[in-house]
């Protein structure tokens, strides 16, 4: 009789301790629920600890340094000839801030993942809004880029009204304050606790207001499905597809293929950086709402794939000065010519080249002003 109470009595503490890893799952500058919450499983720590000390640091140094190089340098380009922007430059000064600003949140990721959180419980309030309202912001404004260009060639004309400067503006700061609203739920639910079997170590997690927090927890995940990954993918989706079909019916070979092959990478290098994170937490919430069987081996495997493919998605962040501004004609003009003030090309070009780099950049110049509106 007391072997039979005991063993009913160790599958009732299972239970409980599944159940309770349910409640304190992990989501603010990273998704990975912390080490040490009651759901607890026998020599699971040494590959979780190589996640977090080796893989997390590595990619997010190198995501975080090429990020801030591609950012900062677009955003500087930009800033310098503010009052001259086009519609597209607008919206892309703003993606590069919201980029900046997301990459500065991995700094602390990468410390609480070695160390925990350190950083008190205001911080980890703001972090975990910036976190989540610079990446849904990111998003949308890459819809509307999209959008921008579809309204550019296939309505070129009708689109002259709604496609002024001082109209972009207030669109994204609209974008802006509907994004605060959507994310600013984190600062009430996010809260700073000890870890259960390790009073020593911090994390930040949604701790606040108990059963309220979960639910929230179910929500943004949700918010970051629906604006963070399907409603950009749609509407980017739609508006290439439709900006193809017409370039193809056009008599502009060479600017419709260049236009074709940046729509194409563009909607393609989204989802792959993308999908893998969204289909990875979709996982996660099915098993929080038990519609998947819990057990050591899940929990370990989707801790790591949702570090793994998390930093697979703020990737696109390094990414996307390359596709979209880098790759401008008239961006590449302007950066060689803030390059050369500072010297940096004396060093890496001959003089010969620097000659002929003005002579290029007046021709380049003229066929800016035809294919600027496809690219």
């Amino acid at each position: 009789m007391v072997t039979i109470f005991n063993t009913n009595m160790n599958q009732i503490t299972e239970n409980i301790i599944l159940e309770d890893f349910d409640l304190n799952y992990y989501e603010n500058v990273t998704e990975g629920p912390p080490d040490g919450v009651m759901y607890t499983c026998n020599n699971e720590s040494n590959p979780l600890h190589r996640f977090h000390t080796v893989f997390q640091p590595l990619v997010y140094g190198v995501v975080f340094f090429l990020g801030l190089t591609g950012n900062g340098l677009l955003l500087t380009v930009l800033l310098k000839r503010r009052r001259n922007l086009r519609i597209t430059e607008i919206y892309l000064l703003h993606l590069a801030l919201a980029d900046l600003l997301l990459l500065f949140t991995l700094p602390f990721a990468v410390t609480e993942g070695v160390a925990g959180w350190l950083f008190g419980n205001f911080l980890c309030k703001l972090l975990g809004l910036v976190n989540r309202l610079n990446l849904v912001c990111g998003s949308l404004l890459l819809a509307c880029i999209s959008f921008d260009r579809y309204l550019a060639i296939v309505h070129a004309i009708p689109s002259l009204q709604t496609r002024r400067p001082k109209t972009v503006h207030l669109t994204c700061a609209l974008l802006w304050l509907l994004c605060l609203f959507v994310t600013i739920p984190n600062m009430v639910f996010l809260s700073v606790e000890k870890e259960k079997n390790n009073p020593s170590r911090l994390f930040c997690s949604y701790n606040n207001h108990a059963i309220h927090a979960n639910n929230w927890m179910l929500t943004s995940r949700f918010i970051t499905h629906l604006l963070c990954f399907f409603l950009p993918l749609v509407i980017m989706g739609y508006c290439y597809t439709t900006v193809i079909i017409t370039l193809c019916k056009s008599q502009r070979s060479l600017e419709k293929r260049g236009a074709i092959r940046l729509a194409l990478l563009v909607t393609l290098v989204f989802c792959l950086c993308w999908l893998p994170y969204n289909i990875t937490i979709f996982m996660h919430t099915l098993v929080v709402l038990d519609a998947v069987p819990k057990s050591c081996h899940t929990r370990n495997t989707l801790k790591q794939a949702i570090i793994v493919t998390e930093s697979i998605g703020f990737s696109h962040c390094c990414l996307n000065p390359i596709l979209y501004a880098f790759i401008g004609v008239r961006f590449r003009r302007d950066l060689l010519q803030l390059l050369a003030k500072i010297k940096c090309l004396r060093v890496c070009l001959s003089g010969q080249r620097t000659k002929n780099l003005n002579r290029v950049s007046v021709s380049e110049a003229v066929t800016t002003t035809t294919s600027s509106q496809y690219i």
